[in-house]
């Protein structure tokens, strides 16, 4: 009995799919007059690229000029008597070095005895606890004074010109 009702269904799905592209075809009279159309307009006129200028040369003499491939150094970095000496690569690495000094966060100061320390906050919500001389941060920052409302730092970073330069910091509280 299943195979009586699947022959007709074939016979007319097959209709219906040849009826459906008999329909396509039809109604392409007007798209081909009009590519036609198109094909027989005259061509038109481009203009000619426009002459390129070459660009002026300049002719390099040394006289008393410096190198253009050789980077100018300051007097100072030349004598090599710049007072700030570099981070110290013997010295080993402190916890707190190892995380960029705007993600962390003075949480409070502990006071024992005549010593103040100072509780800051990581990026991974742990509390640590530092003093005077400590370093911190990822530019060599060494912590100079620790009060109830900030804690001071000096990095030492590069000044692009060979030598270092000593820079301000500080972390202050978290309110």
């Amino acid at each position: 009995m299943a195979t009586d009702f699947a022959v007709p269904s074939r016979l007319l799905l097959a209709a219906v799919a040849a009826a459906t592209l008999a329909g396509c075809s039809g109604g392409m009279n007007d798209l081909r007059a009009y590519i036609d159309e198109v094909k027989a307009r005259p061509g038109g006129r481009i203009d000619p690229l426009p002459q390129i200028q070459p660009a002026p040369t300049f002719l390099y003499e040394p006289d008393n000029r410096r190198s253009p491939f050789v980077p100018d150094v300051p007097e100072r970095a030349k004598s090599g008597s710049s007072s700030i000496q570099g981070p110290d690569p013997n010295r080993p690495r402190e916890f707190l070095e190892q995380f960029p000094l705007d993600t962390m966060h003075m949480v409070g100061t502990l006071k024992v005895g005549s010593n103040t320390f100072g509780l800051i906050q990581t990026s991974d919500k742990l509390i640590h606890r530092v003093s005077v001389g400590n370093h911190l941060g990822q530019n060599y920052g060494r912590i100079t004074t620790i009060t109830e409302s900030e804690i001071d730092l000096v990095e030492v970073v590069p000044d692009g010109l060979g030598g270092y330069l000593e820079r301000p910091a500080a972390i202050a509280l978290n309110k």
